[in-house]
């Protein structure tokens, strides 16, 4: 699914309406070409963590589905970016809930023993948040340093150049989500499932894109950056140690598509304080957020930390 009406001469590349040159090679668009119409719309954006959400005056609450700051009414002339489709909900609240007694079990030993039994569901609410998923191809150039060759130096110098294809590759363009609540929940994601309209939440948040085309197009760059830099360090670099790894990326048929996927996002209160948890839509399985620790218990093995030292070092010193 693509928003492309034309592609790009000399590279390949989709040119969405509006753009003026093709965002890999430059080139300029046919004057024919038809160009965007100036839209005005209103949109909620939080004073706190600054997510924009859609504006809906039936069911958007004042406060943020995020991070339950103040919302207050935006208007923005020229939107930025609009999803193009939405994967649907196929976990329900009652999921969500055992998903979240599930994981706040699995935490471990340094969690209070009473952490499960005491915490309090506060609030519950589906979303959807955005992202770019793209497809790409690209030639890169690298360089690296690693133990291959090094005789008596430790390092030895590398290079060479390889073709990489990159498909269905996620970037959050989310504001409410960070980049780690994303990356724990992302995988549970189906792209296959995309729909036109939203499914399965009643009432859902949506969240908006709010980046200027420029400037998620230099995101998803970045992203490319990244993943590249990883698949030479596991594929490309002979021997078994590397160290300055540098890449150059020449990009050819970048595809994007905005994307609007779904979580759920809790609050839940234990000894009076709240904390956050984000389920993702699609599969329960996939579960991030946080939850505190035990002093009681961290005290407990740093005394008998220092207690165990303190009997061997008065071992060694008796002998």
């Amino acid at each position: 699914m693509t928003t492309a009406i034309e592609i790009c001469e000399r590279c390949e590349s989709p040119l969405e309406t509006g753009d003026l040159r093709c965002s890999i090679c430059g080139q300029v668009s046919p004057a024919d070409r038809p160009h965007a119409e100036k839209l005005t719309v209103q949109i909620l954006r939080c004073r706190g963590c600054g997510a924009a959400t859609a504006y809906d005056i039936k069911h958007q609450a004042p406060s943020c589905t995020f991070c339950d700051s103040v919302v207050e009414v935006e208007t923005l002339e020229d939107p930025l970016e609009q999803s193009e489709g939405y994967l649907p909900f196929t976990i329900g609240q009652d999921e969500a809930r055992k998903a979240m007694r599930h994981w706040l079990s699995s935490l471990g030993w340094f969690r209070p023993s009473d952490l499960t039994t005491s915490a309090r569901l506060e609030q519950l609410k589906p979303l959807w948040w955005v992202g770019w998923v793209f497809d790409a191809e690209s030639f890169v150039s690298w360089a690296a340093d690693s133990n291959a060759g090094s005789r008596r130096s430790a390092w030895a110098p590398h290079s060479g150049q390889v073709e990489m294809t990159f498909d269905d590759i996620l970037v959050s363009a989310s504001r409410g989500l960070s980049d780690a609540e994303v990356s724990a929940i992302s995988p549970g994601c189906d792209l296959a499932t995309i729909r036109k309209e939203p499914e399965g939440a009643q009432n859902a948040t949506i969240e908006q894109f709010d980046l200027q085309r420029s400037q998620a197009r230099q995101q998803v760059i970045e992203a490319i950056q990244v993943i590249a830099a990883q698949r030479v360090e596991q594929s490309e670099i002979p021997g078994t140690s590397f160290r300055k790894t540098s890449v150059s990326v020449v990009l050819r048929k970048l595809i994007t598509r905005r994307f609007s996927l779904p979580a759920w996002i809790l609050a839940y209160r234990y000894k009076g304080r709240l904390y956050r948890m984000v389920i993702c839509g699609q599969n329960a399985s996939y579960v991030t957020g946080s939850a505190p620790y035990s002093i009681i218990k961290i005290i407990f093995v740093a005394v008998s930390v220092v207690a165990a030292m303190l009997a061997i070092f008065a071992a060694v010193a008796a002998s």
